[in-house]
Formats: structure tokens, C-alpha cells, sequence
């Protein structure tokens, strides 16, 4: 790339989803950064955009007094995935399926593009360091439900191992399900027990290999 993106170009970039870097703008925008070689097409419907590697270096590499803040839209338009707790809001219904349903389809398309061999199978280098987010968006697409608004499910939480995070479930069935859910994703997954409360969890890992 030549030069820099422009001003429109790189409020895009700034806007993308933290999760996936799903792309919102006009075609001529996005048909500029693909060009640019910062944005991607995604080959299926409904074909949305996606940063490549190099956008995601632009945006992580803006320095803060220069980067315009980004707003998340009324009724939560920017997506993440739901880690589970009681103080996460809910979200259910066809919207958030196929929101979710996008999200990971895009990042096994960052897995194809950033994982030196091209391999989907296993977690790439965004994953590792976004280790809650990414065991998350894993069990929700899965169609695992979180634990929130009064209902039981999932919770992902980060611990003090590297690359590692503990999944807790309601009951022993639920944590099964969920290990073989993380296994399918390229995840390593052992069950453990908490030796004060005799809790059971998962401490799940990104497989390397």
C-alpha cells in the first residue's frame, strides 16, 4: 500500500466490530479498501466485508489523540460475543443468530488469512490474544446459550495461565458439551475442579498444531 487511507477510508476501519472486523460503509468505500488490500469480501452470502491482517495493523496502530472515538449504535450494533454473567444484557431471537452466525464465519476466514499454513481448524493469532472473546464466540455459534437475564449457561472467564480461560457451565452434561463444542473449534479442553468451592470448569486453550 502506497498511501495512507483516506479520512472516510479510515473512519471505516476504525468502525469495524472489535470481534471480527466486519466492515459498515458505501460500496465505493469498501471496494477501496479491498483494492488497498485492507478489506476482504466474503465469498458467501450475504458477502459481508472484513478486514484483512493489514487493516487490522492500521487500526490497532492509530495513536489515540488521532483516533476518532467509535459509538456504538442505539440497541447495540456493534457485535460481541457473550461471555456470560448476570450483568450481561441477553440477546436472543433471528438477528443475533445470524449476527453471530456472521461473526464466526468471519473469523474462520481470519483463521484461512492469517494462520501461516491457511488452516481453519485451529485458532489464529487475533484468538490468542482475545482468548475470552474468542472461547465465547465459539460456544454461542455453536448455539450454546450464556448465562444471563436469569438464565443458566455459560460463563468464559480469563485466568491467570497463559492462553487459557475457564469455562463454567451449570451442570456436568453442559460442561461436556461445551469441551467438545471447544475441541471442534481448535481448542484443547480439560475438566477441572476449584479446590475451595469444588466447582467444575473447563480450562480451554487455542491447539497450536
Amino acid at each position: 500500500m502506497s498511501r495512507p487511507p483516506t479520512a472516510a477510508q479510515r473512519r471505516v476501519i476504525d468502525a469495524a466490530e472489535p470481534v471480527t472486523g466486519r466492515l459498515r460503509g458505501t460500496e465505493a468505500q469498501l471496494a477501496a479498501l479491498v483494492e488497498r488490500g485492507l478489506a476482504f469480501r466474503h465469498p458467501r452470502p450475504p458477502h459481508d466485508h472484513f478486514l484483512t491482517p493489514a487493516g487490522h495493523r492500521i487500526r490497532e496502530a492509530v495513536p489515540a489523540e488521532d483516533a476518532e472515538p467509535v459509538v456504538p449504535p442505539a440497541g447495540g450494533g456493534v457485535f460481541a460475543a457473550r461471555v456470560g454473567g448476570d450483568d450481561e444484557e441477553a440477546a436472543a431471537g433471528p438477528s443475533r443468530v445470524r449476527e453471530v452466525h456472521s461473526a464466526w464465519q468471519g473469523l474462520v476466514e481470519l483463521r484461512r488469512m492469517t494462520n501461516p499454513d491457511g488452516a481453519t481448524d485451529r485458532p489464529c493469532s487475533w484468538e490468542r490474544t482475545h482468548l475470552v472473546r474468542a472461547a465465547a464466540l465459539a460456544l454461542e455459534a455453536a448455539g450454546h446459550r450464556p448465562e444471563g437475564g436469569g438464565a443458566d449457561g455459560y460463563r468464559v472467564r480469563a485466568t491467570p495461565q497463559p492462553e487459557a480461560v475457564a469455562v463454567y457451565a451449570p451442570d456436568g452434561a453442559a460442561l461436556r458439551s461445551c469441551a467438545a463444542t471447544l475441541e471442534r473449534a481448535g481448542w484443547q479442553a480439560g475438566e477441572y475442579t476449584e479446590p475451595r468451592t469444588r466447582a467444575r470448569y473447563l480450562l480451554a486453550s487455542p491447539r497450536r498444531v
